[in-house]
């Protein structure tokens, strides 16, 4: 070959530049559903079972969504961090099974039925309960049919053909026997306390069902006058005309009344009104008049008086008195016999003088604190007034004109305001005469988290489980929950003080509704109000429960309602006579709380050494929910909890921090997202994001996670193309690497300990964090950009043997350079493949590794050997590095200046303070390191003036210089044209060995 013919050579095709069928643009909205397809087509699920057949299972056991509705993006986060946990955890080599399941019953489905039904005219009270049941069984039918696919487009991989439902036949009897099991352990218990009752539901509430909300409400002043034949106290002459004065934010209750409450410990004054503003002062007329006796806490009766309207000062103080066995009249006495009841006074803790008068209104049917101190009394529950029906409305036995009058309302565009019952106590207590003062404040009271509704307090007979009655090997519910707290891992941490504050704290649990669709309380009662589990012998209890639990695993909960009684009682020797069946249902949180029975235990999903699950995962909010009724539930039958971790993420919130709501406008739908954005970039943000605490989304943070995914993507492309025909048989061995490559693997073994760790403790920022930090800052920014020039330009070879001692350089380098990046690239795919399964099985299909197994998540992580590791190693290159930043920080001045266009057009010398520097560079050539033609290293206590240097970088001078030579056709290295191979002047010695290899198409036997 001539030098003209070398010179007029076109070298483009000799290079090796990177090739794959991996595209830059990913398409994900369309792209997804097809992954899905091709993944049920191909049972990824049921290989992914077989495959980790005979390794250490992991079970996270999944927290029941309720069938209602659409998934949102809470929901989607939540699915998506499961997902991100199994598959990291079966990519770490255990057996890590998802069973998906749905809560199926309780009052939202309730709701909607009965809104098809009005619909059609058809009251709830007119539709057969059974047909009502099969109704709700149909929606939540359907809403779970709906969910499983929304849930399955979220990439979500697991048993979505055979999930679990509360609401099965196997699920509701299962139900039946937990609840069975813990009632014959003793604990059940059946009282009248006042409990949470929401009239817009017409049924009790659990303390996991409410939450709590500012709301304006009434505040009165209300005179209970003194009975003149009280035995204690002071003289008639005193007390004659002298009244009790309390305060009150719910005027509903005082009908209900049956005793005013004092402390002992508060000194208490009866006062004379001397002094009150008049009617042209306030607008209005006061309450309150001259002359009116008053009694009060010492301590408060300023205030009282000011909010009576009385002039500051315009009262006088007749003498202290003690309350001690008074007797009072209702406020509503002289309206009717039903007032005209004695009003005790009673001593209870619960009264303090830090606001108020220093009396507290007791209505023990509608308050806990009341109840309390009644009972304390002596007094018993059947003595309790019960006036509110279950529609939150006065009984008719409540005299005119408050009879059926509503607390709530319960119905209607104003539904969850208040009703006619305040207004109307508030006019007959004024009418009265016994209204002192009345006004307007802001309460923080409890409403359902369902209707958003207030709800009221009122005692009606229900179930409850006891949390300070000896259940299992002599130890309380409550202290075998605390000790389950203590012995169980947290993530975060904060969540064992949360969880242990709510149950340390909790009273009995709630389990009883007054609901139609449900797994029904299976009890029958005797005439002494005791449950067959309790007043039959144990072999007649086990023999009546099993009937019970045939009965429900036959028909599901129809089986308690439509089977006669006669047929429970069969072959127990106990006669149906006399025994009531209870109609309740459970608590839908008793439901779930079981699920662990019916979804892992019977399913055989259970680590058989502790009887427990890996994991529990879900909202923050389930603390007082889930978690914590897994946990009673558990510990009541098992005596420990359900689960080895708990893990918690926090709610959605926009850009500000506000809760999504449709009502702001603020709401984002993952099926939205998913056709404009892909399901991959809400995957990512969710993996990106301290889930832990509450998780912002806008557009900008939108922007930001797409902006990952393409880093992500192209890193991937860029490793295919780099990658395009290589094998196993092109390795070379970690210590026949350049120092560059064997620092790249040192990276790698340090990010395998990270990446795993952090799966480990389901801390997945740090993972992402980890990894693109990888790929943005020694990837993309230095390694892929310093061995660009080896992998396009460095002479090819078929096998290991070199070339000849001159080029064996070359071809090693070449060989390292794929070998570290084959190495890269199977550890990006499998940690990445948990947070992105589409784009990840999609590049191995691409990939050298297809063919090895169907798909990446048939991988596990790569095993990374420790030999990799090499501190001091590391520690060279950063010192290289440090001196590299400081160089390419001169190359972009001199481009900025067009002084030089490429940085291969300069060749800088560099001055450095420090010898240690200096020797880094030992064995390298600094120029390939820098991206220049050359580069000249000097020792130096300083650089000339003018020389480029960063502040933080102090010791570290460079010169930018332009090379000298010609420029490379092949490589576009500058160079020097004597040292040209005969036949190719215009090229680099080490182009000219590439081309000619390339030439001969040399295959070398090994």
């Amino acid at each position: 070959m001539t030098d003209t013919a070398a010179t007029e050579r076109d070298y483009r095709d000799t290079l090796f530049l990177p090739k794959t069928e991996f595209p830059m643009r990913a398409g994900l909205p369309k792209a997804e559903p097809e992954w899905i397809r091709r993944w049920d087509e191909m049972g990824l699920y049921a290989k992914l079972r077989a495959d980790a057949k005979g390794r250490k299972p992991f079970i996270l056991h999944d927290g029941p969504p309720y069938a209602n509705g659409h998934i949102h993006l809470g929901t989607a986060l939540n699915k998506i961090i499961k997902d991100i946990i199994v598959r990291s955890h079966q990519m770490q080599g255990f057996d890590a099974s998802y069973l998906p399941g749905w809560d199926c019953h309780g009052l939202p489905i309730e709701w909607k039925v009965e809104e098809e039904f009005r619909s059609k005219n058809r009251p709830k009270d007119s539709v057969p309960a059974d047909e009502f049941r099969a109704a709700c069984r149909a929606y939540a039918e359907h809403w779970v049919k709906v969910q499983g696919k929304e849930f399955r487009s979220l990439g979500i991989e697991g048993e979505w053909d055979n999930p679990y439902l509360t609401m099965a036949f196997e699920s509701e009897a299962m139900i039946v026997s937990e609840f069975l099991d813990m009632a014959m352990k003793g604990g059940l218990v059946r009282g009248a306390k006042p409990i949470m009752w929401s009239p817009v539901e017409r049924t009790a509430l659990a303390e996991a069902e409410v939450e709590y909300h500012d709301r304006k409400v009434p505040v009165v002043w209300v005179k209970f006058p003194v009975r003149l034949e009280a035995p204690d106290g002071p003289s008639s002459e005193q007390v004659a005309g002298a009244s009790v004065v309390i305060w009150t934010t719910t005027p509903w209750t005082i009908p209900a009344n049956q005793a005013v409450s004092f402390n002992p410990e508060i000194a208490y004054g009866l006062y004379e009104v001397t002094d009150v503003m008049t009617a042209e002062e306030l607008g209005f007329p006061p309450y309150v008049k001259a002359g009116d006796k008053l009694i009060f806490a010492k301590k408060l009766v300023a205030d009282a008086m000011s909010s009576a309207k009385v002039r500051a000062g315009g009262y006088q103080h007749l003498c202290d008195v003690d309350p001690e066995g008074w007797g009072l009249q209702h406020p509503l006495h002289g309206l009717s016999p039903f007032f005209q009841h004695p009003i005790p006074m009673l001593a209870g803790g619960h009264v303090t003088d830090d606001a108020g008068t220093g009396f507290v209104h007791t209505a023990p049917a509608h308050g806990e604190d009341d109840f309390e101190v009644w009972v304390a009394s002596g007094r018993t529950t059947q003595q309790i007034r019960q006036i509110v029906d279950p529609d939150g409305k006065y009984t008719d036995e409540v005299p005119e004109p408050l009879r059926g009058l509503d607390i709530i309302v319960t119905s209607g565009k104003k539904r969850g305001e208040a009703g006619k019952a305040n207004n109307e106590v508030i006019r007959l207590l004024a009418e009265s005469g016994n209204l002192l003062a009345r006004g307007i404040t802001t309460i923080r009271d409890a409403h359902s988290w369902r209707s958003k509704a207030p709800v009221i307090r009122r005692a009606t007979p229900q179930w409850f489980i006891a949390m300070d009655k000896p259940v299992h090997k002599g130890k309380t519910l409550r202290e075998l929950a605390v000790k389950a707290i203590a012995e169980t891992e947290f993530f975060p941490a904060t969540g064992r003080n949360r969880l242990s504050a709510m149950v340390e704290s909790r009273p009995d649990w709630l389990i009883s509704r007054q609901r139609n669709w449900g797994v029904p309380i299976t009890l029958f009662v005797n005439a002494k109000g005791e449950p067959h589990t309790a007043a039959l012998s144990g072999e007649q209890a086990d023999k009546l429960n099993a009937n019970i639990k045939a009965a429900i695993e036959k028909a599901g909960v129809d089986g308690w309602f439509a089977t006669a009684d006669a047929v429970f009682f069969e072959g127990t020797g106990v006669s149906p006579d006399g025994w009531e069946k209870v109609t309740d249902v459970l608590d839908v949180w008793f439901d779930s709380g079981t699920t662990h029975a019916f979804a892992l235990r019977a399913r055989g999903i259970i680590d058989n050494a502790t009887g427990q699950a890996d994991v529990y995962m879900e909202g923050s909010d389930q603390h007082r929910g889930w978690f914590q009724s897994s946990l009673l539930e558990s510990c009541a039958t098992r005596g420990m909890a359900p689960y080895k971790k708990v893990v918690t993420h926090g709610m959605v919130v926009d850009a500000e921090g506000k809760k999504m709501s449709k009502s702001i406008g603020n709401t984002i739908e993952p099926d939205e997202f998913q056709k404009q954005h892909g399901i991959e970039i809400l995957r990512i943000w969710t993996a990106s994001a301290d889930y832990w605490d509450d998780t912002r989304i806008s557009d900008e943070i939108i922007k930001g996670t797409i902006e990952t995914y393409r880093k992500l993507r192209n890193t991937l492309r860029y490793l295919l193309g780099a990658l395009d025909g290589y094998s196993v048989a092109e390795a070379v061995d970690a210590k026949d690497m350049p120092g560059l490559e064997r620092f790249i693997l040192h990276r790698l073994a340090e990010l395998d300990s990270e990446v795993r760790a952090a799966f480990q403790v389901f801390d997945f920022k740090r993972v992402m964090t980890a990894i693109v930090n990888f790929v943005n800052v020694e990837l993309s920014a230095v390694y892929f950009d310093i061995r660009k020039d080896a992998l396009y330009c460095d002479p090819s070879f078929a096998t290991k043997k070199a070339w000849d001692a001159e080029t064996s350089v070359y071809g090693n380098r070449r060989r390292a350079v794929r070998t570290v990046m084959a190495a890269v690239m199977e550890r990006l795919l499998a940690w990445l493949a948990p947070v992105m399964p589409f784009t990840t099985d999609e590049a191995f299909g691409e990939s050298h590794l297809k063919g090895s197994v169907p798909s990446v998540h048939l991988l596990l992580f790569p095993e990374t050997p420790e030999s990799w590791r090499d501190a001091a190693l590391a520690a060279r290159w950063e010192k290289i590095f440090r001196v590299r930043r400081v160089v390419t920080g001169a190359l972009e001045v001199e481009r900025r200046d067009k002084r030089i266009g490429a940085s291969l057009e300069a060749a800088p010398e560099v001055i450095v303070s420090d010898k240690a520097l200096l020797d880094a560079f030992a064995g390298e050539d600094a120029g390939d390191l820098f991206i220049t033609s050359g580069a000249t290293l000097v020792q130096g206590a300083s650089g000339p003036a003018g020389a480029f240097t960063l502040d933080d970088s102090p010791g570290i001078w460079v010169v930018p210089a332009k090379a000298p030579g010609i420029k490379c056709r092949r490589s576009w290295k500058y160079f020097d044209p004597k040292t040209a191979t005969p036949g190719f002047p215009d090229i680099t010695p080490r182009d000219a060995l590439a081309v000619k290899a390339w030439d001969q198409a040399i295959v070398w036997p090994s």
